[in-house]
């Protein structure tokens, strides 16, 4: 089978999103052939190069999301008329309201209404992707005054979202600007000529921009699209949004056509693969169908933490008197109320420590929040001594893996008798998996999948909320048995369920029945040009090179298809003996 694998941002690049799993993914699944279709951020990404690839990835074609530019096309009287109005249709399906409303419809709407806007989007999107491929690239029309004067038309029309009527020009000019950007996939050349058209299934790795070519590969030549979000595209954006601080039309307007790029993703996806609960509850709200949806874990490798979970006396071997906390700090980790936690617990347990572990985020918000956490530590745990002549030391400490104290993550967890998380947002808690293979007892607050991925086999506590983390983590230092019976059914559990084995196992078992359910319909074609029955013999749909066929996509005038595939000629009776 021939997958095109589409990803933004993240694989085959060193850094980025969802670059484990994706590697993961296309090395277990070595009875495949993968093409990869990247888009990458940044100038940095690019620069820092593609991690080692697999000999099943026969291809790979990037593209840059992070600048385009102008492709120098013109366009004629009648181009421009289709790009005034697909543009228009998209424009004013935004500013007609939000997607993801759950199927109940917009503020004062109906289900009927927000399903003709959707309709309207879809077609107004592969409007502009056909105008794309007919014409040439779409950058400089997407930033031209036309595209502008377009969604202002659209914002003052009638029954538009009241916050997009207030839009000022620089407002309008900024969401152009981010629709452009958004936009950049439908100006590739992918879609022709041996690219995504030839293969038997598109997986994109994220939704948004990702899922863009699967979505047009879909339209031209009918190619199913498979669709996996381990954290939902729509709900970071509105993340994302909240911090940065844009206009209120800005953001109403992007939020917009974010919730409808998401809804046709999900409308056209053949099967969707949420990571958790979590993130299926966010899928659904944006319009996609039950029916789609199958919940696949995210894969991590458990073999890095065997050592320290397999150890004969499991937790009983950490220090006793040790919480640990393993992950990227920022605000929404809320270290802060730990730390208020943790002088609860002090009042209970004088000898208790505190291990935080882990590298601030990226950005300067990050080096921040790790400065203040730093000082409030200092203010609330002054070094203390035990006696007169010794050196005063503090009970909380701020590491990083890779240092003298923390070599590895395997011995960070191996640390502590209990690992804690306290984050107010959350998606799929991978740290938490972690100590689950390292059988350690856990105590974390109830957000995003949190109690999905526990099960029961750890303590959970509303989040902001330091008295109640400071309580269960008490409880569990003064049981050491009850530590030992939790961390060693979080184990169980977490090689049950999120091993990179299960993850490629579930995406092998759905590829066979997409493919099954929706083949990509391809002719094959004698000397005279015509369709040739029976063409393409059985063995060719079993993976592996039993009777490799070079097939024409159906849906294309065969004469614009390049050349014909040649049937073999029967050898007379008689003239092979």
């Amino acid at each position: 089978m021939r997958i095109g694998l589409l990803t933004e941002g993240g694989y085959p690049y060193v850094s980025g999103d969802a670059r484990l799993w994706c590697d993961r993914l296309v090395r277990g699944l070595g009875q495949h052939e993968f093409d990869i279709y990247a888009l990458s951020r940044s100038e940095r990404q690019e620069d820092e190069g593609w991690i080692q690839l697999p000999p099943q990835v026969s291809r790979v074609r990037t593209a840059p999301l992070w600048t385009a530019e102008d492709d120098g096309v013109v366009y004629g009287r009648r181009a421009r008329r289709r790009f005034a109005d697909a543009y228009g249709e998209l424009a004013a399906a935004v500013c007609g309201g939000p997607a993801a409303t759950g199927g109940s419809g917009t503020a004062g709407g109906s289900a009927a209404s927000d399903g003709v806007e959707a309709d309207r989007f879809g077609n107004a999107l592969y409007g502009l992707a056909e105008l794309a491929r007919d014409e040439g690239g779409l950058v400089g029309a997407l930033r031209s005054e036309g595209a502008v004067r377009a969604l202002e038309r659209a914002c003052r029309a009638p029954g538009a979202l009241r916050t997009a009527r207030t839009a000022r020009v620089p407002d309008l000019l900024a969401v152009a600007a981010h629709i452009e950007r958004a936009l950049r996939p439908l100006s590739l050349d992918w879609y022709e000529d041996d690219g995504l058209d030839s293969v038997d299934l598109c997986h994109a790795a994220a939704g948004g921009a990702a899922a863009l070519p699967g979505l047009l590969a879909r339209h031209f030549s009918g190619v199913p699209l498979l669709v996996t979000e381990y954290g939902v595209q729509l709900r970071a954006h509105y993340l994302a949004s909240a911090s940065v601080g844009e206009p209120p039309a800005v953001r109403a307007l992007l939020a917009a056509f974010h919730g409808r790029l998401a809804a046709e993703v999900y409308r056209a996806a053949t099967l969707i693969t949420p990571g958790n609960t979590h993130a299926r509850r966010w899928q659904e709200r944006c319009g996609a169908d039950r029916a789609k949806l199958r919940t696949v874990y995210p894969g991590m490798e458990a073999s890095r933490f065997a050592e320290v979970g397999e150890s004969a006396e499991g937790s009983r071997c950490a220090d006793p008197d040790t919480l640990v906390w393993v992950g990227r700090i920022e605000p929404a980790k809320d270290l802060i109320s730990l730390l208020h936690s943790f002088a609860e617990i002090r009042k209970e347990e004088p000898k208790a420590r505190l291990r935080i572990v882990g590298a601030p985020a990226d950005g300067p918000e990050g080096a921040t929040y790790l400065s203040h956490c730093r000082a409030l530590a200092a203010q609330l745990f002054p070094d203390e001594a035990e006696g007169v002549h010794a050196v005063g030391d503090n009970p909380v400490s701020f590491e990083e893996i890779g240092g003298p104290e923390v070599p590895s993550l395997a011995e960070a967890y191996a640390s502590g008798a209990v690992i804690v998380l306290s984050s107010v947002i959350e998606g799929f808690p991978i740290s938490l998996v972690e100590a689950m293979f390292c059988g350690r007892a856990t105590v974390s607050t109830d957000v995003g999948a949190v109690v999905e991925v526990i099960g029961g086999t750890g303590l959970v506590v509303p989040p902001r909320n330091p008295r109640a983390l400071a309580e269960a983590c008490v409880s569990l230092l003064r049981d050491p048995e009850r530590r030992e019976r939790l961390g060693a059914a979080g184990r169980a559990r977490a090689l049950e369920l999120f091993t990179v084995e299960q993850n490629v196992a579930a995406f092998h078992g759905i590829y066979l029945e997409i493919v099954s359910h929706s083949p990509v319909r391809r002719v094959v074609v004698d000397d005279e040009g015509e369709p040739l029955p029976f063409g393409v013999p059985a063995e060719a749909h079993v993976p592996g090179r039993w009777a490799e066929t070079r097939l024409m996509a159906s849906g294309r005038p065969r004469w614009a298809a390049g050349a014909p595939v040649r049937a073999t000629v029967p050898v007379p009776a008689g003239e092979g003996a």
